[in-house]
């Protein structure tokens, strides 16, 4: 079992912050077939500390949503500190902090992986967090800014020397953001530099491909998260095939359009039909990825109400299977699906979390 500080988690493998998708519904739905450490969304310090009411809502969590990690992101110490201490008022298990994003809006403002260019500045950050709270503290770095400059050891020493329990190694510079190969060397190099917990990161896609990860570079646990887009049975199937199953269990469509339908019920309960329709529309391409569909993707990306998504699901069992769909009626076998997944679904709309100030998202 993989341990971060006094936080014993029951899996290696964690499902891994991305912007824009590690919604409160999005990790319910993934820890459906799989129990262990997931992160919310990236949490700006400045938008939490300016009281954004976006920012505060991605903090929202349940009692089923454990073990939990925050993810912060941030360049000034003080706005640094003023957020951390904003999250101990918080029920997290693990306080993560990113030194890797890639992306220009971050990295020109000397945050994300513009870090990894002042070892020394990163490893001030990490100490004002390690300071200002109770949790284990981590870090995600990448392996270094470009190929010219791989200084992934000295950055992870500089993170243990500040009080890390654990480090997310991303196989790639920030020049390669998510193209090009995983170095695996570099990761295992670093976990031969440091007795602390090694979370490697990059390609964690397959099953094969994430015992490759294990194999290749002697990680303590797998970061999953383009591998989850749609596709919440990778926990499943990757800790059957780590097993020794030969053959793990693949979702048939009846299961994936099962799990399309309680997803949409939890975006719809989290964030309101409207916005929960409109979010659900790339996960509707991500779970039919490789169908054929004959332009109901297409279709899926002009819904808006709940019924429309309902109809366009139970559409993708019929084109795949060549079973009946449901006939619409105002008292008919969707409605009463849908007024039964509200029911199940309602407790979210009291669990969010929303601040009556302003404040704009600021990365």
């Amino acid at each position: 079992m993989l341990s971060i500080g006094q936080v014993r988690l029951p899996s290696a493998l964690v499902l891994a912050p991305m912007a824009g998708i590690s919604d409160m519904p999005f990790r319910l739905i993934n820890r459906s077939f799989w129990r262990g450490l997931a992160f919310t969304e990236m949490i700006s310090a400045n938008s939490l500390v300016h009281g954004s009411k976006k920012t505060l809502k991605m903090l929202s969590s349940v009692a089923d949503d454990r073990p939990l990690g925050v993810q912060i992101l941030g360049g000034d110490p003080e706005t640094v500190r003023r957020s951390v201490d904003i999250l101990s008022g918080y029920d997290f298990d693990i306080m993560d902090f990113n030194a890797a994003c890639p992306a220009n809006k971050v990295v020109s403002k000397g945050k994300g992986a513009a870090l990894l260019k002042e070892p020394g500045r990163l490893q001030q950050m990490l100490s004002i967090v390690v300071e200002r709270t109770q949790v284990p503290v981590t870090v995600k770095l990448r392996t270094g800014w470009d190929e010219t400059s791989v200084n992934a050891v000295e950055s992870a020493l500089r993170a243990r020397d500040a009080g890390v329990k654990a480090i997310f190694m991303h196989g790639r510079t920030r020049a390669q953001r998510y193209s090009g190969t995983v170095d695996y060397s570099i990761i295992r190099k670093v976990k031969e530099s440091v007795e602390i917990p090694i979370i490697a990161s990059g390609d964690a896609l397959t099953p094969v491909l994430i015992s490759k990860m294990f194999e290749e570079t002697g990680c303590d646990g797998v970061a999953v998260a383009r591998g989850a887009l749609g596709n919440p049975w990778i926990f499943r199937m990757t800790a059957e095939h780590l097993g020794g199953k030969a053959a793990p269990i693949c979702p048939d469509v009846r299961e994936i359009t099962q799990t399309m339908k309680e997803h949409l019920a939890l975006n719809v309960a989290f964030h309101g039909q409207k916005a929960g329709v409109m979010i659900f529309r790339k996960f509707f391409s991500w779970y039919t990825k490789g169908m054929a569909l004959k332009g109901l993707k297409g279709r899926a990306f002009g819904a808006v109400t709940w019924d429309e998504m309902l109809r366009l699901i139970e559409e993708v069992q019929v084109l795949t299977t060549g079973g009946e769909c449901c006939i619409p009626s105002k008292h008919g076998t969707r409605f009463s699906e849908i007024a039964a997944l509200e029911k199940k679904y309602s407790g979210l709309l009291k669990c969010g979390i929303v601040c009556e100030r302003g404040g704009e998202d600021d990365v």
